[in-house]
């Protein structure tokens, strides 16, 4: 069962963890630079998506633009320590190598530009998986399935860099997503959240070994219903799911929840909502693992940038124990 620790509504779930440190409140650390995207460096410490650029808030908390007029959303740091990135401007992704240079990895599919690849994430075996909405203007949209009807998937692009469409209208609007460690479930935040009673939910499907999604096992793990759903999500390193979701203003007509709801959702493995923890800024977007023990969660809102510490660490691909 959940079991309440504190007034301060720490929880732990059934192994008896507790999610977050006892009396831990979020922190803000920045007003400005942090719109989407993080990603922890040992080294550079946390890049972030914001204003138009890769931003840097160093170890001592130094700010600096890192990659100028990036057009960034999501950042991944592969097994290699390459930085992967999701290019909403530029409609593609690419990886920046070990010497600094860039690889465009995915630009389109069957000849189509992509929209605006948003999030990615890595499974064990190096296969990268993106997702691909279109958020504002859809006239520029050009992927379309054989009978023509619009395409906002999810894609994969395997080692030999060819590209790979997982998911195609399952989803109505995929943004963020992971792939559990052991490959075995594909989880896709889908947020059509400028659409009256558009999709606010997250998805569970599972992975087949050559990287598909397995038919029929879509599941649904948690339904925003009238406010914002949900964006960015991590893993800790007991499976639990750490996702970014929320609006705390009301945003009629397409999101008219009646409280406060910005902040993170954490998920156990099975899907069951073990705790919330509100951030007082809009919109919440998503969250990343960093600092010398990975139990720091950094959350990006609204260009803001905030701090919470959990009670273990975070998974991350790299950089591991053994390195």
């Amino acid at each position: 069962m959940i079991v309440l620790l504190n007034g301060a509504g720490i929880v732990a779930d059934d192994a008896g963890t507790p999610v977050f440190d006892p009396g831990a409140e979020p922190q803000m650390l920045q007003t400005t630079g942090a719109g989407e995207g993080p990603a922890w460096h040992p080294e550079l410490g946390l890049l972030t998506s914001g204003d138009g650029h890769i931003m840097r808030r160093s170890i001592d908390g130094e700010r600096t633009v890192w990659i100028e007029g990036a057009g960034s959303n999501g950042l991944l740091f592969d097994r290699q320590g390459r930085l992967v990135i999701c290019e909403p401007v530029g409609r593609r992704v690419s990886r920046i190598e070990s010497d600094g240079t860039r690889t465009v990895l995915a630009e389109t599919f069957e000849g189509m530009r992509f929209n605006q690849p948003n999030d990615v994430t890595i499974d064990s075996k190096g296969r990268i998986y993106f997702s691909d909405p279109k958020y504002g203007d859809r006239q520029t949209m050009e992927l379309v399935d054989a009978e023509g009807h619009k395409v906002e998937g999810v894609y994969r692009i395997d080692s030999d860099g060819s590209v790979s469409r997982v998911i195609t209208h399952e989803v109505d609007r995929p943004n963020g997503l992971i792939v559990t460690p052991d490959d075995r479930y594909l989880f896709v935040a889908d947020n059509n959240n400028n659409t009256i009673g558009g999709a606010r939910k997250l998805w569970r499907f599972e992975l087949q070994e050559d990287g598909t999604v397995k038919p029929d096992s879509q599941t649904l793990i948690h339904d925003w219903g009238a406010t914002r759903g949900p964006d960015g999500m991590k893993l800790d390193s007991l499976g639990r799911l750490y996702v970014a979701a929320g609006l705390n203003r009301q945003n009629p007509p397409y999101e008219t929840q009646h409280k406060p709801t910005a902040g993170i959702y954490v998920f156990s493995p099975e899907g069951k909502l073990l705790e919330f923890a509100p951030i007082p800024r809009d919109e919440c977007t998503n969250c990343a693992f960093g600092g010398d023990d990975l139990r720091t969660l950094y959350v990006t809102a609204g260009g803001t940038l905030w701090s919470i510490r959990t009670a273990v660490p975070g998974y991350v691909l790299w950089p591991t124990d053994d390195e």
